[in-house]
C-alpha cells in the first residue's frame, strides 16, 4: 500500500489593511477562520460558511470577495482588506461609516462590516446610484434587524456628498 504524504503548513505573506503579514497556514484553512483564529481579526463576521450571508465580505486587491470561500493560501501576494481599513490611522470613521451610523444603517452589526465593504467598493465603481441599484448590490447580504432602509439611505447620502464634495452628514 503506498503512503500517504502529509502536507505540511505553508508560509505566506500578504497585505492586510496595509501593513504586511508573514504566516504560517495549514492548507486548507479558510482566509475567514485564518484572520479570527489567528491574528485575531473579529471585525471578520462568518455567518452561514457558503458564501451566501455577505458577512465575511473582505477586499482583496480591491475587490470584494467572501472570506469564507477562500483558503488563506490564496491570501499568498496579495492585499486583504476589512472594515478596519475603512477607518482613519487614528480610528476616525470614513464618510460611509458616519452615514451608517447617521441613517440608522446598523442595528446588531453583524452583517455591517462585510455590507460596508462591498458598499464602498460599489461607490467606487458608481458614484452616482439609484436606490434601485443599491437595493440590487445590497441583495448579495443578509441582514435580519434593518430592513435595509437606512443602508439604503446611508449608501445614496454617502454617494450625493460625494458627487457634491461634501462630507457626508455626521
Amino acid at each position: 500500500m503506498p503512503e500517504l504524504k502529509t502536507i505540511g503548513r505553508k508560509s505566506i505573506s500578504f497585505v492586510l489593511n496595509g501593513k504586511p503579514v508573514v504566516a504560517e497556514v495549514e492548507p486548507r484553512m479558510l482566509l475567514s477562520d485564518f484572520l479570527r483564529q489567528e491574528l485575531g481579526r473579529t471585525d471578520i463576521h462568518v455567518g452561514c460558511e457558503h458564501g451566501v450571508c455577505g458577512a465575511c465580505t473582505i477586499r482583496f486587491d480591491g475587490r470584494p470577495a467572501r472570506s469564507c470561500l477562500m483558503f488563506a493560501v490564496q491570501a499568498d501576494g496579495h492585499r486583504v482588506d476589512t472594515v478596519e481599513s475603512l477607518a482613519t490611522q487614528e480610528g476616525a470613521l470614513n464618510d460611509l461609516q458616519r452615514a451608517f451610523r447617521t441613517h440608522h444603517g446598523l442595528q446588531c452589526g453583524y452583517c455591517t462590516p462585510g455590507i460596508l465593504m462591498s458598499a464602498e467598493a460599489y461607490l467606487e465603481g458608481h458614484p452616482d446610484p439609484s436606490e434601485a441599484e443599491v437595493r440590487e448590490m445590497l441583495s448579495g447580504h443578509l441582514c435580519r434587524c434593518t430592513g435595509y432602509v437606512g443602508m439604503v439611505r446611508a449608501i445614496l447620502a454617502t454617494a450625493k456628498a460625494r458627487k457634491d464634495g461634501k462630507a457626508a452628514a455626521e
